[in-house]
């Protein structure tokens, strides 16, 4: 196993679903015997959009079960509750006092999703939301994070702040870089092609859980959208002009560890595509789903395996914002 250090983090904001696991996930089973890898299940984050009790605890702990259930080792990989390393919370706030408000104001996602809730409450902790961010990443003297073109900012920012404070107080953050994920497929939805799988979507139909029964699996794919061609070049990847069809076939693919062409080869109608990949979909999850329902039920045991994660988290995190404070000349207690 490598040294370098990797934190990839996960919002408890939904069910866990195919494009999720299919996209990164999976990846992220496979990667943990490559790196030193920390995965954080970030409650705190979510706080931003919760507006009433009894929440984010149970969805923090099916998340957390899930990382388990899909084939993150505890033993390898160390996976944590957020919340539960207070010196998160802590170190977001020197972040905070190391930030602009202009560059805080600039970023991107707080800029789209404060005007989505135009007119209604906005709060806060969308704007310092970066902050927290720089500090999750920073805690662990991370060397590296996946990221797509959606999260460059965040640990472009998070770059920023780190030269700033070591410039200021001395050399104390690894500024971290940002990488590209190892390829994982792009899920899209089985209702809208179009569109990236989401637990966003109007309809779950277009939307496969990895909790769903293996019927409601099937019943789903049975009902993707495709088109009305016909004939034998019907079943063709062909992104642009088959979105539907098309996403079958990558589903597949990643699924059975072949190409879509390769798939594609092996069919002439719709029906049995859709049928053989809902089939193929429900194999791979089954083990998963029976797993997670075993984690819920014994809760005793997540939690043992989560106080595991936020032990060793802390060790990391402690130091780091020991170190932090040192450089700043804080008191000591």
């Amino acid at each position: 196993m490598s040294d370098v250090r990797v934190l990839s983090c996960i919002q408890p904001t939904g069910e866990v679903h195919l494009g999720n696991y299919l996209g990164a996930l999976r990846n992220w089973v496979s990667g943990q015997h490559d790196k030193d890898v920390f995965h954080g299940v970030v409650d705190l984050h979510t706080l931003t959009v919760i507006e009433e009790p009894g929440i984010a605890g149970d969805a923090t702990l099916r998340t957390a079960a899930m990382l388990f259930a899909v084939g993150l080792d505890p033993d390898v990989a160390t996976v944590f509750v957020q919340s539960h390393v207070p010196e998160h919370s802590q170190l977001a706030w020197i972040m905070q006092c190391n930030l602009s408000y202009g560059e805080l104001s600039r970023m991107t996602q707080f800029k789209d999703k404060s005007a989505k809730r135009s007119g209604g409450f906005v709060s806060a902790g969308l704007f310092t939301y970066p902050a927290l961010m720089a500090a999750d990443i920073l805690l662990y003297d991370t060397e590296e994070v996946p990221v797509g073109d959606d999260q460059r900012q965040h640990v472009e920012i998070t770059r920023d702040v780190a030269v700033r404070f070591n410039h200021r107080f001395g050399d104390t953050f690894v500024v971290p870089e940002a990488v590209l994920p190892a390829a994982g497929a792009r899920v899209m939805s089985l209702q809208d092609p179009t569109s990236k799988m989401s637990k966003s979507d109007e309809s779950d139909a277009g939307c496969v859980y990895l909790i769903d029964a293996p019927a409601t699996i099937m019943k789903k794919f049975k009902r993707a959208v495709t088109d009305s061609d016909t004939g034998a070049d019907a079943v063709r990847y062909d992104r642009e002009n088959k979105p539907g069809v098309s996403t079958l076939l990558d589903i597949n693919a990643a699924i059975t560890g072949r190409s879509p062409q390769q798939v594609a080869d092996g069919y002439e109608q719709y029906g049995k595509l859709k049928v053989e990949t809902g089939e193929a979909v429900v194999e791979a999850l089954t083990p998963i789903r029976e797993r997670y329902g075993d984690l819920l039920d014994d809760r005793g045991e997540l939690t043992r395996l989560l106080r595991v994660g936020a032990d060793r988290a802390r060790e990391v995190a402690t130091a780091t914002l020991d170190r932090a404070h040192a450089a700043i000349g804080m008191l000591p207690t």
